[in-house]
């Protein structure tokens, strides 16, 4: 199922801490927590997300996502 294969590449990829994700369809929805968004804004955050998930994106596995991108400082405040 494409939502396991999408964790353990967002896993492997970024490290979270806290990783919640829902798909619809071909539309995914994450919230994800990684210590490797310090120092990075929004949308190099973003891009870290999207390169993660470049070839599912390419494909037409997922059609679009929506994200919300943390480190844990931002959610421990």
């Amino acid at each position: 199922m494409i939502i396991d294969i999408v964790r353990t590449r967002l896993e492997s990829e970024l490290a979270p801490e806290r990783l919640d994700i829902e798909i619809e369809g071909n539309r995914l929805s994450i919230v994800i927590v990684s210590a490797c968004f310090e120092a990075l804004n929004r949308v190099k955050r973003q891009q870290k997300v999207y390169a993660a998930l470049d070839s599912y994106i390419t494909s037409g596995e997922i059609h679009a996502v929506i994200m919300k991108t943390y480190t844990p400082g931002e959610i421990s405040s």
